[in-house]
């Protein structure tokens, strides 16, 4: 069974940097920030005022009947949206795969959030009968997944994976072990999230996590730099079509690369900060690129987490250096594509991803921008502001969330 391999073949990426593969990679390569201030809401009571948020979104257009979109909350139309585009990106059709065998799965780090804190307002302000019965079903974490199964008509293994902002490369990698394991030959998995909200906001800003440098919303978000004072709220979604080779082949898909190594441990040390030494998340590449019988001088790009916190960057950077040896400042090139996006929580692994794939395609890796004072303890090359261009065969995307969920992936350019 694990001789059976999986490849990329559609993506659907809907970031504040831009919706579509290509808006989003165009922007990404040119060091474009999705970073400006709050719409959503008045964000004027908060420490926090900036976030990447996605413009322009139409979510009725991804639905067969428009008027569902209504009964959907926002991290689920971005769920659907995004999986609908990374399904037509593939080119697959419905006579491809018997449905059984064509699974969904696409998390939600935070899920309804928007309709907990409408319905909960509702609740307080008018009484019971004002809640909507609708409530559960938009709130609940895996609705995004079930929808986009209902629209798309697949019937197999359908879940999502919550666990925080590694949810997306956890839905990804699971589904890539339920394909190796045989129980399905293609698979829509990825994820979303939308809480810029009153609740996220307050609650990620009493924290302290949250980068105030609300003046400069484009040089908020700053991975590695010794300026750097939190992350930026981004929201989103990154969905990948993954298909067993022989499968896809028959049908002439077009394949954007192989994903040959998945990667997960835990760090059972804080709610919210990790491991001092990044042993957990070291643990975790190594685990990828076994999987993938890679060694890490066989690694080119690493997609950072980074995500501009000031703990978070330095632990990351010590856990490259960890699993990559003498590699990792001698050829390695690490870069945080959440300069420009923000961290999109749930859906930074699919979208992180997406850039990972783009990068074998395009041989260019894109920049950290805003990096201009590189901190001492993070000393690796992150490609400082300006897109690298160079050929790309294997690149490891990270992604560790709260509760010291870790979870890497690794693709690898296709030959046959």
């Amino acid at each position: 069974m694990n001789e059976r391999r999986i490849v990329i073949t559609g993506m659907g990426v809907i970031s504040p940097v831009g919706t579509g593969n290509e808006e989003f990679w165009s922007g990404v390569c040119a060091g474009k920030s999705g970073i400006g201030p709050i719409t959503h809401i008045d964000p004027e009571p908060y420490a926090a005022k900036i976030a990447g948020e996605v413009k322009g979104f139409e979510p009725e257009k991804y639905f067969k009947n428009p008027k569902d979109s209504r009964r959907t909350d926002r991290y689920a139309q971005l769920a659907v949206a995004g999986a609908k585009m990374a399904y037509e990106d593939s080119g697959v059709s419905p006579e491809d795969y018997a449905p059984e065998r064509f699974g969904v799965m696409v998390g939600s780090g935070i899920g309804g959030l928007a309709t907990h804190q409408q319905q909960h307002e509702a609740l307080m302000n008018k009484g019971v009968r004002r809640v909507s019965p609708f409530t559960i079903p938009m709130m609940i974490s895996n609705i995004g997944s079930g929808i986009a199964s209902m629209e798309l008509g697949l019937t197999g293994p359908n879940m999502a994976i919550v666990t925080a902002c590694a949810t997306s490369n956890h839905n990804i990698g699971e589904a890539w072990r339920i394909m190796k394991f045989g129980d399905a030959d293609a698979m829509v998995a990825g994820g979303a999230e939308a809480s810029i909200l009153a609740m996220g906001l307050a609650g990620f800003s009493n924290m302290k996590a949250l980068s105030t440098r609300n003046d400069e919303p484009e040089r908020a978000s700053r991975p590695f730099d010794s300026g750097r004072d939190g992350f930026v709220m981004g929201e989103g979604a990154g969905v990948v079509v993954l298909e067993e080779l022989e499968s896809a082949k028959k049908r002439g898909a077009r394949i954007y690369c192989e994903l040959v190594g998945y990667g997960i441990s835990a760090d059972a040390y804080h709610l919210s900060s990790p491991l001092p030494e990044g042993e957990g998340a070291s643990r975790c590449m190594d685990m990828a690129l076994k999987h993938a019988s890679l060694n890490p001088e066989d690694v080119q790009y690493v997609n950072a987490h980074g995500t501009s916190t000031p703990m978070g960057d330095i632990c990351e950077t010590k856990a490259i250096k960890r699993t990559f040896g003498s590699h990792a400042k001698d050829g390695l090139i690490v870069s945080s594509t959440k300069s420009m996006t923000g961290h999109l929580l749930g859906a930074a692994g699919g979208v992180e991803l997406a850039a990972c794939v783009l990068a074998i395609r395009d041989g260019i890796i894109p920049p950290t921008i805003n990096l201009e004072d590189q901190d001492p303890e993070c000393d690796l090359d992150y490609v400082p502001n300006v897109a690298r261009e160079t050929k790309v065969d294997v690149a490891v995307s990270n992604s560790f969330g709260f509760g010291g969920h870790n979870a890497s992936v690794a693709v690898k350019r296709f030959t046959d």
